[in-house]
């Protein structure tokens, strides 16, 4: 039977993921309507996924990269794809994935001079029927539990309270900065693991989050909640305000977690060099916004930085270290926004009439569709 609609799974492009887009559970539930779905040799080898079960879910299973890229019409990965890739995928096609067009434009203007219709999932808005679709929380939730972790791995002090015969070991102060998704996550792994733990985020209303789960909310009088609950850029009077504030808990906390971002653009700058210097020996900073430029001004992507005997570590794609989790995670949210992108009959659906699909379309037909990308002669 000649399929009219073929999903495409691939190894993703990035060494350093562990990640696949579609589990074999996943992808048998996608079959169901009347797509077919072709799959890379070993797409999910580095997460647990064999591809005899990708197999026996009724997947095709390919070795050749560029033959999917050619024959699959929608394309769904992680991330973005190689520039190379966008030499092979045909015109027409559908990319779903993570673009960031912000960040990527390069990418952008490629995707749009190839005609190829672009979905980024990390734009869909905050809506009670988008978060079944939500990569960025389900992605972030797994960032702030590795984020804790990693910090209790590197710092030289327990973290719990312990009662001993040789006297009673205080718990390890721990902050987090951002209280989003995954500062929430980072919040709730570290009281777990025992530590004594405050957290700050510009949107006041994160302090009831935090508060619910046994820590302290660090209240500096600034309220920046932007458009659908995320935090918005601070203004130049507001990062003094901040900076000031933040400094006494910052050199008071054996671990710092950091997490603040405005989605789609760099990463805040929240620690200064300044601020680290002033850090005990033996401390911790784990930079969860490494990827996005992150948020202390001495961290470097992938690398641990010692700095005055204080440890700087930015992570790179925290999620790619639980890539089992991760990968489910990620799945089911790639399957429930297939799941309106393609009917129970094969066919596509028009993203105009769909309030999520058009606000996670980048581009389509040979145009530009993301309005803050678009220039005043664009529109129409």
């Amino acid at each position: 039977m000649n399929l009219p609609i073929q999903v495409g799974i691939l190894n993703e492009a990035s060494d350093s993921e562990n990640r696949v887009a579609m589990v074999p559970e996943d992808a048998k539930k996608l079959l169901s309507r009347n797509v077919g779905i072709l799959v890379q040799t070993g797409a999910g080898v580095r997460c647990g996924y064999s591809d005899l079960e990708y197999q026996s879910a009724g997947c095709n299973i390919l070795r050749d990269r560029g033959e999917i890229l050619s024959h699959a019409n929608v394309i769904v990965m992680l991330g973005r794809p190689d520039p190379q890739d966008l030499d092979i995928i045909p015109p027409d096609s559908i990319l779903v994935g993570q673009i960031f067009p912000l960040r990527f434009r390069e990418i952008v203007d490629k995707l749009v001079q190839r005609r190829i219709r672009t979905y980024s999932l990390e734009l869909l808005p905050r809506t009670t029927r988008a978060q079944s679709m939500d990569v960025l929380s389900s992605q972030s939730a797994v960032t702030g539990y590795r984020a804790a972790i990693v910090g209790a791995y590197h710092s030289p002090r327990l973290m719990p309270m312990l009662t001993t015969a040789a006297g009673t070991v205080k718990p390890a102060n721990v902050l987090v900065i951002g209280a989003g998704v995954a500062g929430l996550m980072a919040v709730a792994t570290a009281k777990r693991l025992g530590a004594s733990v405050s957290a700050y985020d510009v949107r006041r209303a994160a302090g009831d989050d935090v508060r619910s789960l046994g820590a302290k909310f660090i209240e500096v009088g600034l309220n920046a909640e932007g458009a659908g609950g995320y935090a918005r850029e601070l203004t130049e009077e507001e990062k003094k305000k901040e900076k000031d504030m933040l400094e006494s808990a910052i050199i008071s906390s054996d671990v710092v977690i950091t997490t603040a971002g405005v989605p789609g653009k760099k990463a805040p700058l929240v620690i200064s060099a300044d601020a680290v210097k002033k850090m005990k020996a033996g401390s911790i900073i784990v930079d969860a916004m490494a990827d996005s430029g992150g948020n202390c001004e001495l961290t470097q992507r992938g690398n641990i930085v010692n700095y005055n005997g204080v440890k700087i570590i930015g992570l790179v794609n925290p999620p790619s270290d639980a890539p089992i989790n991760a990968s489910q995670m990620f799945s089911r949210n790639v399957l429930s926004f297939l799941s309106i992108m393609i009917d129970k009959d094969g066919k596509l659906a028009d993203p105009s009439g769909d309030d999520l699909l058009s606000a996670c379309l980048v581009c389509t037909d040979g145009r530009l569709t993301y309005a803050p990308l678009l220039k005043e002669g664009d529109k129409k």
